[in-house]
């Protein structure tokens, strides 16, 4: 089942150059895929930023697995 992250990841023009952000902050979607792909947990990245729920990291996992769905590839 996909989470609903529509009251989470929030797009603005004007902050962080219009990517997706955790709920209007300055933390970006690519910033929490970032640090898990680094292989930070989920604990470790709330204990560094303390800003952050686990429904943030969910949320942002749920949006990028929502875009994803969307992607084709055309050949030429």
């Amino acid at each position: 089942m996909q989470q609903d992250y529509s009251q989470i990841i929030t797009l603005e023009p004007g902050k962080r150059s219009g990517k997706p952000c955790i709920r209007g902050m300055r933390i970006t979607v690519y910033d929490v895929l970032s640090y898990l792909a680094a292989g930070m947990t989920h604990e470790e990245i709330l204990s560094d930023f303390p800003s952050l729920t686990n429904d943030d990291i969910l949320a942002s996992l749920a949006y990028v697995a929502d875009r994803e769905r969307y992607t084709v590839i055309l050949h030429s």
